[in-house]
C-alpha cells in the first residue's frame, strides 16, 4: 500500500496531537512486516526505531499464533510493563500496528481510551 503526502501528514498530526500531546514518549506506526510508516517522539527519546519496529512486528506475529492455539482469532493489543518504561502495541488494521512507549506517568486505562480514538482516525486515513 502506498501512502500519499496528505495521508502521512494526517497520520503525523493524529499521533502528535492525541498521543505525544498526552504524554506518550514515542509512537511508531509500522506495517506487519516491521517497516516504519511514521515515527514521532517527544524529543527526549533516543530509540533504535528500526530494530524496535522489526521486533514489535515479530512479537505481534508470535502473539497471533499463540492466540490461535488458545482458541482466539487474535489478540488485538499487547502490553509490556517495565519498571520505568512500558510498551503498548495495538493492531490498527490487518496491515498496520501502533507501538507506544510511555512511562508510569500515564495510566494504561487513559492510554487505551486515547488509542480507541487514534485507531478510528488512522483507519479513516489508511483505508482511502
Amino acid at each position: 500500500m502506498m501512502l500519499g503526502k496528505e495521508q502521512l501528514e494526517k497520520i503525523h498530526n493524529t499521533l502528535t496531537e492525541n498521543l505525544i500531546g498526552s504524554g506518550v514518549k514515542s509512537v511508531i506506526l509500522i506495517d506487519t512486516a516491521g517497516n516504519v510508516i511514521a515515527s514521532i517522539d517527544n524529543a527526549n527519546t533516543a530509540l533504535d526505531i528500526y530494530s524496535l519496529a522489526a521486533l514489535a512486528a515479530a512479537n505481534f506475529g508470535a502473539m497471533s499464533c499463540m492466540a490461535k492455539i488458545v482458541g482466539e482469532d487474535e489478540f488485538s493489543l499487547l502490553f509490556h510493563k517495565g519498571e520505568k518504561e512500558n510498551i503498548y502495541f495495538s493492531k490498527v488494521s490487518e496491515d498496520f500496528l501502533l507501538v507506544n512507549i510511555f512511562d508510569n506517568q500515564i495510566s494504561l486505562g487513559f492510554l487505551r481510551l486515547k488509542m480507541s480514538k487514534v485507531i478510528e482516525e488512522l483507519v479513516a486515513v489508511l483505508v482511502k
